[in-house]
């Protein structure tokens, strides 16, 4: 039944969901484009003339799709409590794209054109997987652990969204703890700032007031500059995006090298798109998956045929905005500001003029609230399951830590290098393993402990096997797709899948009667 009452497209709480998203956003906007300008050495008319403008309309039309999503599902259920999926450019895949796929034919080629041409090929094929995916979305949502989806979510959140942004924040803790602590006393401690001024705004506030402070005693906390903020001006102009299906097109000569990454990546994003709508959903809010996902694939699709290498993403961290008190306009509000900084040329002043520390609090806030919803949102017997299914990540974190310190060193890993570090303690084959394909493994791993936990062993087989097929094809545990990429743990979960499977048939256990999750304030 449909309620005649409208849903309100703003409200009070969107103006701290609005300044916690929008400046994660925009963070991510600056990072991609640090990437684009001093990795890759683009040059500026292609990332402020084509890039950029595409990356804009891209979000846009992406946050204004899930705020349209909130406003059907509260005049649906008649709720003014509906906040909207969070969504922007992939975090780890702007990396990925960017240091896997487009420099690595830049210095091959030593045209960035050519490079810029890859990561659009890249998207698309990522896309395709996205949209194909939508239609299995919900049925892998029904038959996965809740334990599973949350805790794989919360090994992304604590390794790659908190461990960046804490150690930047104590790398310059004048301003990051700081920051930190104005938020945590407004978001955790209900303490209210003057005239209800929001958290996010006064942290930033008080971050760029430290770091333009501290240039007059030649301290430069935030790495700011007159000079640098006056230079930043020089890009002012109104830049839409262009079509760029040919140089779409033209990507797929390097379509060999594309797949080994971009079908791998494309199921991440499945998996990490349900787990998302599996974290909205234990706040209270539950999106269609398929719409979701569908969603993402489209328009991550047609931001690549307008020139935009970086795909669009599902955000973890619903539950933080929508405890913030974000509803609908926060979704709008970022993402009409975003494509008017992309469009207009502020996104280059904005570089100059906020430091970045005072902004990354806001992210590891949100690690810790999607961090704790894994364990607060599913049963308590559960929690080992969660706990495993965070290994994975943690071991994927911690081998791009060790592949970054080798690489800036300029020593090549092989296996001399490995037996060393073994005697060292550092096993790195180990992380290798384990680490590939950490999305998938973690799920994996986490629905057998559930399905164990709770005595449907036959479950628990299936998703063993399910987990020696992923093994077998270099979708877990693996560096690429192939064929018996790791036989030798392919075939040991396979083994534990007939084991479990003979435990299922010969133990004469039943399954326990279902435990509840305790629910918990989000806050």
């Amino acid at each position: 039944m449909i309620s005649s009452s409208r849903p309100k497209l703003w409200v009070p709480g969107d103006w701290n969901a609005f300044f916690g998203f929008g400046t994660n956003i925009l963070v991510n906007v600056l990072t991609l484009t640090g990437l684009l300008r001093f990795v890759l050495k683009m040059p500026d008319e292609l990332v402020f003339g084509r890039i950029l403008p595409a990356v804009g309309l891209t979000l846009c039309l992406s946050t204004c799709y899930y705020a349209w999503l909130a406003y059907d599902l509260a005049k649906k259920t008649g709720r003014h409590d509906v906040c909207a999926l969070p969504s922007g450019p992939g975090v780890g895949h702007m990396f990925i794209v960017v240091f896997v796929v487009m420099l690595p034919i830049k210095l091959r080629t030593g045209d960035p054109i050519k490079a810029w041409e890859a990561g659009l090929t890249w998207v698309c094929i990522q896309s395709v997987v996205l949209v194909i995916g939508g239609f299995i979305g919900r049925w892998v949502r029904k038959v996965t652990p809740r334990a599973a989806l949350l805790g794989t979510l919360a090994g992304v959140s604590i390794t790659f969204i908190s461990m960046r942004p804490a150690l930047q924040m104590f790398l310059t803790p004048a301003i990051g703890l700081v920051c930190f602590a104005i938020l945590l006393v407004n978001w955790f401690g209900g303490v209210r700032y003057f005239r209800g001024i929001p958290a996010g705004l006064v942290a930033i506030a008080a971050g760029t007031l430290i770091a333009w402070g501290s240039t007059l005693f030649d301290l430069n906390y935030g790495g700011l500059s007159l000079a640098g903020l006056t230079a930043s001006f020089t890009n002012f102009g109104f830049h839409i995006p262009l079509p760029a299906f040919g140089h779409v097109f033209s990507g797929f000569e390097f379509l060999g090298v594309l797949l080994v990454t971009a079908i791998p990546f494309g199921l991440y994003d499945l998996v990490e798109a349900i787990d998302n709508v599996e974290s909205a959903s234990a706040a209270g809010d539950s999106f269609p998956t398929t719409k979701v996902l569908a969603a993402d694939g489209i328009v991550s699709l047609l931001g690549s045929l307008m020139g935009n290498p970086f795909i669009l993403a599902g955000y973890i961290g619903h539950p933080g905005w929508k405890a913030m008190g974000g509803r609908i306009g926060y979704s709008v509000a970022t993402g009409v500001m975003i494509i008017s900084f992309c469009w207009l040329g502020i996104v280059p002043v904005m570089l100059a003029l906020v430091p970045v520390v005072a902004i990354l609090p806001i992210l590891l806030y949100i690690g810790m609230l999607i961090g704790s919803q894994a364990f607060q949102e599913t049963p308590r017997r559960h929690a080992p399951a969660i706990i495993l299914a965070l290994v994975p990540n943690v071991a994927a974190w911690a081998l791009a830590q060790v592949h970054g310190a080798l690489n800036a060193t300029g020593v090549p890993i092989d296996d001399a290098l490995r037996a060393k570090l073994a005697g060292e303690g550092v096993l790195l084959h180990g992380l290798e393993i384990l680490g590939g394909g950490a999305v998938l493994a973690g799920l994996t791993l986490a629905a057998i402990t559930v399905f164990i936990i709770e005595r449907q062993l036959w479950r628990a087989a299936t998703f063993a096997a399910a987990g020696a097929a992923l093994t077998f094809f270099g979708f877990m545990h693996g560096e690429r797709i192939g064929f018996a990429e790791s036989p030798a743990i392919a075939g040991s979960y396979l083994l534990v899948a007939v084991f479990l499977a003979a435990c299922a048939k010969l133990s004469g256990v039943t399954p326990r009667e279902p435990e509840a999750a305790e629910p918990h304030s989000a806050v």
